[in-house]
């Protein structure tokens, strides 16, 4: 994925038991954040951050989905236990981490394996216009709500 690129032509399966067509999803802006696994700490403050900033992104007609190789249960309990208003994605064909490039090698515990690099990337209809990879969680969800704040201004 590079600037420029449009959305792929991947399905997904929302938590809602929905199966769309990721370019099919409504939206103006759409944000697609990527995290290694449900309930793990940095994903987990990480969805609460872009939920208590949803208000803010749904007033700038911003979409967000969160997506990780979880299964629909884990997704739909990680979802419920800490009421994010966005849908997440189950990703355990890795289908949309592979249309992304986001699964990389890392080591945990001393041992090697493969794992999905927290990444965002976000979408002006159905065009990349920015991405964050090999993100931090710290501040992460109010610098990207700071730079669509910043392009709806230049627009």
């Amino acid at each position: 994925m590079k600037i420029g690129d449009k959305l792929p032509a991947v399905e997904l399966l929302l938590t809602n038991n929905q199966q769309i067509p990721l370019q099919e999803y409504p939206h103006d802006l759409l944000l697609l954040f990527f995290y290694p696994k449900a309930n793990t700490p940095g994903c987990t403050q990480e969805g609460k951050d872009f939920r208590d900033l949803y208000p803010q992104f749904q007033s700038l007609s911003c979409a967000i989905l969160g997506a990780s190789r979880d299964g629909i249960k884990a997704q739909q309990n990680f979802k419920k236990k800490y009421d994010f208003p966005f849908e997440l994605i189950a990703d355990k064909s890795e289908t949309l981490c592979n249309a992304f490039d986001v699964i990389k090698e890392k080591t945990l515990f001393g041992r090697l394996g493969f794992g999905i690099e927290r990444s965002s990337f976000l979408f002006k209809q159905g065009i990349l216009i920015h991405q964050w990879r090999k993100v931090k969680v710290k501040n992460h969800a109010q610098a990207v709500l700071d730079i669509i704040k910043t392009e709806q201004t230049h627009e």
